[in-house]
């Protein structure tokens, strides 16, 4: 998909102020400082739609992205390392539970993991939970420039086997950096979007 027209429409914290477009979808997950800003801004190709930060746990809202006019990422707070109080992650943890499982036009769930390292806990617990809902997940794993690429098939088997992924859920080696996997992870969106 070609992206001219992209806006950052709104940051939700309860059902009431989702949009009402009825677009389609996509949920993007990740621990906190995975590179999941890097990755919209990479899709969307802008520089900074999403801002990155140094500080994890920056994101704390669902930020939905139109993009033209006929999708929404919607960019969910990270999980894993965010320095914020138990009381505080509790009131995220509703908050994206809420959306994740009553969100009526939500197609799928994008996992971003980082190539390099097996996923961690919070991975696989967000993994586990999309299964557990039937929610289709699509994983994306990122950072590949920071390792050859003659060992990028055995990096995919750790994260497949460490989620233990659904034969069905795809999973695309990714770069923000180089580019690496934008066009697949598109051709994927694009037709999930037609189902």
């Amino acid at each position: 998909m070609k992206v001219h027209n992209v806006e950052m429409v709104m940051s939700a914290v309860r059902p009431e102020q989702y949009p009402e477009d009825g677009y389609p979808e996509f949920a993007l997950a990740g621990r906190s400082n995975v590179g999941k800003s890097s990755f919209i801004n990479k899709m969307l190709g802008r520089r900074n739609i999403a801002r990155t930060s140094s500080k994890p746990g920056k994101t704390q809202t669902l930020n939905f992205y139109k993009i033209e006019e006929q999708l929404f990422f919607v960019d969910v707070p990270g999980y894993g390392y965010a320095k914020v109080s138990k009381t505080e992650k509790e009131k995220w943890g509703g908050m994206i539970e809420q959306y994740l499982t009553s969100r009526e036009p939500l197609v799928a769930a994008v996992q971003i993991v980082d190539i390099r390292h097996a996923p961690s806990a919070d991975d696989i617990n967000m993994y586990n939970f999309f299964v557990h809902y039937n929610i289709p997940a699509i994983v994306i794993a990122t950072k590949a420039d920071k390792i050859p690429k003659g060992k990028w098939d055995k990096h995919k088997k750790i994260v497949r086997e460490t989620l233990n992924m659904l034969g069905d859920d795809p999973l695309y080696v990714f770069s923000s950096e180089k580019g690496i996997g934008v066009e697949a992870v598109w051709a994927e969106i694009e037709s999930r979007m037609q189902r």
